[in-house]
């Protein structure tokens, strides 16, 4: 791929592109003497009892005690996007997460008779909560086009995808205050343990769980372009988007600080797991649509944010180096700077432990350069080639080059606008008030107590609250989108009609949805994440909230224009 010198490539790229974010959530006993009673129950019971309270007993999620099931239908976890299919002999199995979990997810046919809808017994939240708990039920997608379910020994929220990082912005909170809601149902019943959320990514014992980011991605670039143009990205973004984390190290053994939360737990460079030998780059080819058009990409390498600048920054700017490499495939011209690392998992480790950002990673060209340098050379690449006139664009470079700046002027400076500075700061303080050592117990503890998504506890809520960092979306936006879809994409369709037909929608997927009709269950493929957006259904007379035989008219109508 070649350049002339001075011309730049007939392009303008922006932000927009389908994407979304899911977050496992960190568990325990709210009671410390619960956490340590012989017999208090796992870590897999609480995430069930996090999952139910909220499926099946808020009352902003309708009916209670019913919920839509999961369609595993067109999962594909072991396909590799570097051509080939991981045999399920040979698979770890925390990689089968096409396995249906749930004791009662029925087939998943086109035009078959259905059985009735699965609902709890009549009965008070504990009785419900028993109920749900006993048939292991631990998979809702949410009246908002969520899903909600126990991914491993973790309530996970998978936001619903949207075309635009602030979306996500809006979404991922919302994601945080329905956690907040389970919490609280499951304080009010009685019988049932009280149980603490934390937004982080490490239990700092040596386990690890993830925060992961999803951007669709057009098929026809090759595989081996993107892993060699977002290896130098995602190992150095970290300097702006990093959430921080006491201790070094898997198990936090080795004293000090560092940016991310996930550093440590970085294995390879390039792989199809994600709890175990982690990749930087994610190989999963499971694109929840149409495959031949759109491969989707797995971000693991991710910290969890509770800054929301820090999620909007992770997200938009990934997104627009995606938008180049799509560019560079379409337009024959080089737009992203040619920056191999010679060690990429050695290179994010260096990164992360180096809170002055003057630690130099090699380069495969020989050079010696910092994480700012190599965030730089990106920055400046996109906003040679960027639609300055599209808002959340503009937005997007401005922000990056504002961070950069203040991180090369003093990181102290970027307190307000960087995840791993604030609770650096934070740290700082506690640190000088008592005269403590990076090893000590109590520092660890803060890092814990920072994350913690129960109200009055957590120190990101307080500094929230007291208005210490920038919020860029509303409480009411956030408080709107627990119960409603975005209007972008096909999670439009798929919340609308849970909303108004739930107990019509046995199930559903990121590219499914059956519906009961009156002739039978009709399964919806929307292999394009732009059908059944607010637009399209207007388009073609789509109305969620019309009778389901209307419903089904007007989508094969749809279907055949």
């Amino acid at each position: 791929m070649s350049e002339t010198a001075g011309q730049q490539p007939p392009v303008a790229l922006t932000t927009e592109r389908v994407m979304g974010i899911e977050t496992e959530f960190g568990v325990t006993h709210a009671d410390l003497e619960d956490r340590t009673r012989a017999g208090a129950g796992s870590s897999i019971l609480l995430s069930h009892l996090v999952v139910g309270a909220y499926a099946l007993l808020d009352p902003q999620e309708g009916e209670r005690g019913r919920r839509v099931r999961w369609d595993y239908g067109d999962e594909t976890p072991l396909r590799d996007a570097r051509g080939f299919e991981l045999q399920r002999a040979a698979a770890h199995p925390s990689q089968l997460t096409d396995e249906v979990r749930d004791a009662h997810v029925p087939s998943v046919e086109l035009d078959i008779p259905l059985s009735g809808p699965e609902v709890a017994p009549e009965g008070d939240d504990t009785e419900v909560l028993t109920w749900a708990t006993q048939r292991s039920i631990g998979n809702a997608v949410l009246s908002n086009g969520a899903r909600w379910y126990v991914d491993h020994a973790h309530p996970e929220y998978a936001a619903p995808e949207v075309l635009r990082a602030r979306e996500a912005v809006v979404a991922d909170r919302a994601g945080e205050e329905i956690a907040r809601r389970a919490m609280a149902l499951l304080a009010a019943a009685d019988g049932v343990p009280e149980v603490a959320l934390y937004k982080n990514n490490t239990d700092g014992k040596g386990a690890s769980y993830g925060t992961h980011e999803n951007f669709l991605v057009d098929r026809a670039v090759p595989f081996e372009r993107v892993v060699a143009a977002m290896l130098p990205f995602l190992a150095t973004r970290q300097v702006m988007v990093g959430a921080g984390r006491v201790g070094r190290g898997t198990r936090g053994e080795r004293p000090g600080y560092q940016l991310s939360s996930r550093a440590d737990f970085m294995e390879a460079e390039v792989g199809l797991e994600t709890t175990l030998n982690r990749p930087i780059v994610n190989t999963r080819d499971e694109p929840h649509s149409d495959p031949s058009r759109f491969r989707r990409l797995h971000v693991i390498i991710g910290d969890a944010n509770l800054l929301e600048e820090s999620t909007f920054l992770k997200l938009g700017s990934t997104s627009l180096v995606l938008a180049a490499l799509e560019a560079e495939h379409r337009t024959g011209t080089a737009i992203l700077p040619d920056l191999r690392l010679a060690d990429p998992v050695a290179a994010v480790r260096t990164i992360s432990h180096d809170p002055s950002l003057t630690a130099t990673v090699p380069m495969a060209d020989g050079r010696e350069l910092t994480a700012l340098q190599i965030q730089r050379a990106h920055l400046d690449a996109l906003v040679a080639v960027a639609d300055r006139a599209d808002e959340e664009t503009a937005t997007l470079l401005r922000s990056w080059g504002e961070i950069l700046d203040l991180l090369e002027q003093d990181p102290m400076l970027a307190a307000e606008r960087v995840e791993w500075v604030a609770k650096l700061q934070l740290l700082e303080r506690y640190r000088a008030r008592h005269g403590l050592e990076w090893d000590d117990a109590r520092l660890f503890m803060i890092d814990l107590q920072y994350s913690d998504l129960r109200p009055g506890r957590g120190l990101f809520g307080k500094l929230r609250a007291a208005g210490a960092v920038p919020a860029l979306v509303s409480q009411d936006e956030v408080d709107a989108a627990m119960t409603t879809a975005p209007t972008s994409t096909r999670a439009h369709l798929r919340g609308g009609l849970i909303t108004a037909h739930r107990g019509n929608v046995p199930s559903a997927g990121w590219d499914a949805i059956t519906l009961a009709g009156p002739e039978g269950g009709h399964r919806l493929r929307l292999a394009d994440p732009h059908l059944g957006s607010a637009a399209w259904c207007a388009l073609h007379g789509i109305d969620p909230t019309d009778d389901t035989t209307t419903i089904l008219d007007a989508l094969r109508r749809a279907v055949t224009d």
